[in-house]
């Protein structure tokens, strides 16, 4: 193909100002989820494929263990998609530690290229996006996207240790020990695939100057909302245009005011809604506050519970849609505000 036809090509995926249209869809072989106890004990507990009962993973470190988190969700995936190792060309991963440390030591023995991403907890949604755009442009016939969070880790780097046994306020969410894992092929490999990635909207930071970090939901609200938006706009549909739109993890505060806004603007998303956080705890009986959060929130809900359902064919087309905190210790001991991102992934069923 000479450079022109390739250039037109390209511009036809283009969809308005934010999305792109997969000439190719990629196709999802195989996912996998691995969660701590706590997740376990939840809701979806049946839906993960693994529950690890200890938090450390056998490691000495809190960093090591989710390290090894990723490392143990990443060989599952690859496990159940009937790849060899050998196939996978790159590696997508994300973590929230500083430097991504838990996605460069444990993906260091998979010896994949690996491109480290992030996106706070939208994180999953963005190394979709990028796994999807590498296949259907023909630079790799495989790929692994992984994205994980550990609660103690998490909380070591950007709250308090857990030994000060400092109070959340309601508006808190609880950080989610988990992993989810996707492999994105150019092709099926024989068995049924668990949905394809048929378009993807790339978010833009929204800082509403929320400075308060313990309330996360609120200042990720309008970012899921902007996103959503731009993709109706972008692809010309409504809400009505999907069987279900998911966040990654507003909780119970940004779950209002993003359904509050979206009503003011002309959009009635309640009926066809889910948020990940909200679903992955019990609100009753588990003491998680506002919800779940953290990059492995979204990522294991999706594949332990989301993509399943894809697949079974009770969702046809699914928005899906994590949202991140982009705030670091430094920029809140500042005084910065909390800029939210969401990334949007377009996910439908495979028919026969």
């Amino acid at each position: 193909m000479n450079g022109e036809n390739s250039s037109a090509d390209g511009l036809k995926k283009l969809r308005g100002k934010a999305s792109l249209c997969f000439g190719e869809p990629p196709f999802i072989l195989a996912a996998a989820s691995v969660v701590g106890k706590k997740e376990g004990e939840g809701p979806l507990g049946e839906c993960f494929d693994r529950i690890e009962m200890d938090s450390m993973l056998g490691q000495k470190t809190w960093e090591q263990a989710e390290s090894e988190l990723q490392t143990r969700t990443s060989k599952l995936a690859i496990e159940k998609s009937g790849l060899k190792k050998e196939d996978i060309r790159y590696y997508f991963g994300g973590d929230l530690l500083a430097q991504l440390i838990a996605t460069s030591f444990g993906s260091m023995d998979l010896e994949f290229p690996m491109f480290g991403i992030y996106g706070a907890c939208s994180t999953m949604g963005e190394a979709m996006g990028l796994g999807a755009m590498t296949v259907d442009g023909g630079f790799a016939e495989h790929v692994i996207v992984t994205a994980s969070s550990h609660f103690a880790s998490a909380e070591k780097q950007f709250r308090f240790p857990l030994e000060y046994g400092n109070q959340r306020p309601y508006s808190a969410t609880w950080t989610v020990t988990g992993c989810g894992s996707v492999i994105l092929s150019k092709r099926n490999s024989g068995g049924k695939p668990l949905a394809r990635i048929t378009g993807m909207t790339t978010g833009k930071i929204i800082d509403m100057q929320f400075k308060d970090s313990m309330n996360m939901g609120a200042a990720m609200a309008m970012a899921a909302l902007d996103t959503m938006v731009q993709n109706f706009r972008d692809f010309g549909v409504n809400e009505t245009h999907y069987d279900k739109i998911i966040t990654g993890d507003l909780g119970q505060v940004g779950k209002r005011l993003l359904l509050d806004y979206l009503f003011k603007a002309g959009y009635d998303i309640e009926s066809r809604y889910m948020d990940c956080g909200i679903e992955i705890f019990d609100e009753q009986t588990q003491d998680t506050h506002a919800g779940g959060s953290g990059c492995g929130c979204s990522a294991s809900v999706l594949c332990g519970y989301i993509l399943p359902k894809i697949r079974d064919g009770v969702w046809k087309r699914v928005l899906f849609l994590p949202t991140g905190a982009l705030l670091s210790t430094v920029s809140f001991n500042e005084g910065q505000s909390v800029p939210g991102i969401a990334h949007a992934v377009v996910l439908e069923h495979m028919e026969g």
